[in-house]
Order: C-alpha cells, then structure tokens, then sequence
C-alpha cells in the first residue's frame, strides 16, 4: 500500500501516517513501525514522481491538459523537497547523538 504524496503542513501528515497505520492489517510482515511508515511514504514519494511522468508523457503525446500536468510535477516537487527536508533532521539528529558525551 502507497501513501499519497506527503502533503505540506505536518498535521496533514500525522493524519496520513495514522489512517496508513489504521487501514494495515494485523497480518504477518505487515510493518506498522516507524520504518515501514517511512517506507510507505518513500512509496508515496516515488508513485508522484511516476503520476508526474506520466503526465507528462501524455502532455508531450497530445493526450492531457497542461494543468494536470503542472499539478503532477508540483505534488511530485512538493513531496521530494519534503523528504529530503526529513533526511536532513534525520542525518542531523544522528549527528547530534553522535556527538553527546558518553
């Protein structure tokens, strides 16, 4: 299961990350722990990137409205400056950890 594209304020995502949590089933290997939460939004994050280029493609072919495509690539862009501003706390959170005195 793919999340849709994370959205932009963080208490839309609280809720797209708990209704993920919701809809997974108690089945075995079903993930419900912070990584596969994050897997799940990195899923989220590649299928815009996918929606994107396919709108595109059907742009180019004649077969879609400039708006949609415009909207594709700016949730795709919207949802990668996300995760790469997660990376970024993430990485500096390990840093810091790094850094406190034993």
């Amino acid at each position: 299961m793919a999340l849709p594209p994370i959205p932009a304020s963080p208490a839309t995502v609280a809720q797209a990350y708990q209704a993920a949590d919701a809809s997974a089933s108690p089945r075995a290997g079903s993930a419900t722990d912070f990584g596969g939460v994050l897997a799940r939004a990195l899923d989220g994050v590649v299928q815009a990137g996918h929606t994107a280029d396919a709108q595109s493609a059907a742009a180019i072919s004649g077969g879609s409205n400039i708006t949609d495509v415009v909207t594709a690539v700016s949730k795709a862009e919207l949802a990668l400056q996300t995760t790469v501003a997660i990376r970024d706390r993430v990485v500096q959170a390990y840093q810091d950890i790094m850094r406190m005195p034993i």
